[in-house]
């Protein structure tokens, strides 16, 4: 079954098309991870997607009563206001301690519930939007460039929480980046957007195919296998040795 799918939108500003003829589907438990360069669409893709913006031509279909958790790009707190991380759960509306709590822990945040919001690395308070996405266990979670602004070890390990979130509440993650190497072995489906849908596939398969190399260059496959070294134990293949050296004697 599938939770959304997306059948040939397009997005026109004026005389300018910002998506053409997007068409792709979202089915329960996978991580889908759409990337593209600056101005691509991905942003407008993501707001046609939760249902903030209406398609110039095209359809969004939904699946009946499947619930959307969003974690923004940004977001601005008054760093002068008092507001504890439980306060800020309650808003817009009042959740009960159990909820608060249960999406916390799945955020990676257990005991930070008295903490003040001002007082967050970024970091963790990028995990406490999340908690705030995951309240209602949603069927889709949605990040927009969620990692703006971290550092890659803070983002490495946003990431995996991401896959933590997906275990455990099995929902289905559609995430918008522009940093690549945060297509990592959790993204089940890549998807390669410069206004249209240049390429599609496993990230093995993006990363080689002639659209994405023209868009980002090869330059990126270090960063992909750098992060899939770091976190798939199994597949353990030492890169880091390389013999060079040896052939220059």
């Amino acid at each position: 079954m599938t939770l959304l799918t997306a059948d040939k939108v397009a997005v026109r500003y004026g005389g300018q098309t910002v998506l053409d003829r997007v068409t792709m589907a979202l089915v329960p438990g996978e991580i889908v991870t759409i990337v593209g360069p600056n101005g691509s669409g991905k942003s407008t893709l993501l707001r046609v997607l939760i249902g903030a913006l209406k398609p110039s031509t095209g359809t969004v279909t939904r699946s009946k009563g499947i619930k959307v958790g969003y974690v923004p790009q940004k977001l601005h707190i008054d760093q002068t206001m008092p507001l504890t991380v439980r306060r800020f759960l309650d808003l817009p509306k009042k959740v009960s301690d159990a909820q608060a709590c249960e999406a916390l822990e799945t955020a990676g945040l257990s005991d930070l519930g008295k903490r003040q919001m001002s007082d967050l690395s970024g970091g963790q308070f990028q995990r406490v939007l999340l908690a705030r996405a995951i309240l209602g266990r949603p069927d889709i979670l949605m990040l927009d460039e969620a990692t703006q602004g971290l550092d890659q070890p803070g983002s490495a390990s946003f990431y995996r929480q991401i896959e933590a979130v997906r275990q455990e509440l099995g929902c289905a993650v559609l995430m918008v980046s522009h940093e690549l190497h945060v297509v990592m072995s959790a993204s089940d489906r890549v998807i390669c957007l410069n206004g249209h849908v240049c390429c599609e596939g496993t990230p093995e398969v993006v990363s080689a195919a002639p659209a994405y190399r023209e868009l980002f260059g090869t330059g990126t496959g270090g960063a992909l296998a750098l992060y899939r070294h770091d976190h798939d134990h199994h597949h353990h293949h030492d890169h880091d040795h390389d013999h060079t050296h040896e052939a220059a004697e």
